[in-house]
């Protein structure tokens, strides 16, 4: 039954796909600069880029619904460091018309991956990028057009070490992740053709890895980019708590984004790599080496991690989670990425499903929980799921589809100013 299930999530995000390239076409765009000196949020190069959907018309290609411009631009990891992210930033085609400046959504995508195919730069270039490494899948592309199509500017990080050759991507890092948000916002009045401002309204969008991303960005914009007009952001299925994802996603279509997680905060903790390695078995090694350069598609197809547990990671038989439990340094390193310790300082939407089988659905909530003992005004929407998909990942998935809709005209009342009534009073009432 799961097996068929599986098929089903991946027929569904194969709709649309509409052309196939290798992962290098883009050639040395991704390259960055040796040294990094320029402030965060500042541009670093910029080139047109053709989006999958552009439409041709007698040899003239359309700019519906927008036109693109590969970025890349300079940010901050974990450490502090300077470092260099791209992206894209699209020009709707429709004029705004609401009042004040076209406003901005900073668009965080969720899984793609961790190797160079997966960055969203290159799937809305191509939608589907397959080669002899990676299989990627364009499949935030709709939620992304929806925003063109009301008028509003879309600028869309490709994470820290997802595009560019001189990192791994640091999967759920929460301050890298926060920070690429929050800098490709900050770029995109910089970016050659843009219409928006330094004044403009911005909003901050994503779903599963990319709710997690904007929930770290939220919590992060008052000090690190005080100056970004954030009306709002909507966190949808946040892996707020890592070691209660680490349960959840084990031994489900999508056990692989738990080696992701593992590959990208080991490069920040050489005491974790330490810790684990006489954990790590040698098939586990080879895994985790495996999905460092794999996308979303060879999680699901050709990684042999699908409906597996990473307790045939270990030299022990325990799950990475039970290691975790055990290993200081693990436990000391997965907290470091916790969200929710900090308070945002705009309205949030944080949306779960209750059986959602990959990201948990009791961490969603108690995220919600924690921003609203901090006095955030946070808008917590619990879907009811009545069954299990069985670690499918339909659940997962059905409300970034389901609702994605309300989410985003939630997230555009925000940026016409209009006023947000929270629900933390009702929370303990909530599923």
């Amino acid at each position: 039954m799961r097996r068929t299930m599986m098929c089903a999530v991946i027929g569904a995000l194969a709709v649309g796909l509409l052309a196939a390239t290798p992962a290098n076409a883009a050639g040395s765009f991704y390259d960055p600069p040796p040294e990094v000196t320029a402030a965060p949020g500042e541009l670093v190069r910029a080139e047109p880029m053709r989006l999958a959907a552009s439409v041709s018309f007698g040899g003239k290609v359309s700019a519906l619904p927008g036109t693109a411009t590969r970025i890349m631009y300079s940010s901050t990891d974990a450490t502090g460091r300077p470092v260099a992210v791209s992206g894209v930033y699209i020009e709707p085609t429709k004029r705004w018309w609401g009042g004040g400046d076209r406003p901005l959504v900073s668009f965080a995508e969720g899984t793609q991956g961790q190797g160079d195919a997966c960055a969203p730069s290159r799937t809305l270039e191509k939608a589907l990028v397959v080669d002899s490494e990676a299989i990627a899948i364009g499949y935030e592309i709709p939620n992304i057009y929806a925003f063109l199509d009301r008028g509003i500017a879309v600028v869309v990080t490709d994470y820290i070490g997802l595009g560019t050759t001189d990192r791994v991507h640091s999967y759920v890092v929460r301050l890298d992740s926060g920070h690429a948000v929050l800098d490709a916002a900050r770029v995109a009045s910089a970016v050659p053709g843009a219409s928006v401002t330094d004044d403009s309204p911005v909003g901050l969008y994503g779903y599963s890895q990319g709710g997690g991303a904007v929930a770290s960005a939220a919590e992060l914009a008052p000090t690190y980019a005080p100056e970004l007009d954030v009306k709002g952001a909507y966190a949808g299925a946040p892996p707020a708590d890592l070691a209660a994802v680490m349960r959840s996603a084990d031994d489900t279509s999508l056990t692989g984004v738990i080696g992701f997680a593992l590959n990208g905060i080991s490069q920040y903790e050489p005491g974790l790599q330490a810790a684990l390695e006489p954990e790590i078995s040698d098939h586990g090694r080879a895994t985790l080496s495996a999905l460092s350069t794999g996308c979303i598609g060879d999680a699901l197809l050709t990684s042999g991690t699908a409906f597996t547990s990473t307790a045939s990671w270990t030299t022990s038989g325990d799950s990475l989670y039970d290691v975790a439990q055990r290993v200081p340094e693990a436990l000391a390193a997965i907290d470091r990425q916790r969200i929710g310790t900090l308070a945002p300082e705009v309205p949030v939407m944080v949306l779960t499903g209750t059986k959602d089988d990959i990201v948990g659905h009791g961490q969603t909530k108690q995220l919600a929980k924690d921003w609203c003992a901090k006095g955030v005004d946070v808008r917590y929407v619990p879907v009811v799921q009545p069954a299990s998909s069985h670690g499918t990942a339909l659940n997962h998935l059905g409300p970034a589809i389901t609702r994605s809709l309300q989410s985003q005209e939630w997230l555009v009342d925000r940026l016409e100013g209009r006023t947000m009534y929270d629900n933390c009073a009702f929370l303990p009432l909530l599923p």
